[in-house]
């Protein structure tokens, strides 16, 4: 009788959800009989349309992400060209200096 036990309030005070438990997109649960739609490996989905939104939010990113790729890459090529260019323009004397 010398341990004493006590209650938390909590059973799984260390309880860590399973990626599994419910969908990436809205949260809803993911139960034991439902189908669960994947995406990209490990990310769950309660629907195909779910999985259909995250799809087309993840391709619209890529998108975005590749023009401002495409836009910094135009402007360094055109920063460089311009250089380029100031260099050619430049009158550059040649011949023979006497000195006396």
């Amino acid at each position: 009788m010398g341990s004493t036990a006590y209650y938390t309030g909590c059973e799984y005070a260390d309880y860590q959800p399973h990626f599994l438990d419910s969908c990436s997109l809205c949260g809803r649960s993911l139960s034991n009989n439902s189908d669960i739609f994947m995406y990209r490996g490990n990310t769950p989905f309660c629907s195909q349309e779910c999985r259909q939104e995250q799809i087309e939010m993840d391709e619209a990113s890529e998108k975005r992400w590749k023009i401002s790729s495409s836009k910094r890459s135009n402007k360094s090529r055109q920063t460089s060209d311009s250089t380029k260019e100031s260099d050619t323009n430049k009158a550059v004397r040649t011949g023979t200096v006497a000195v006396s």
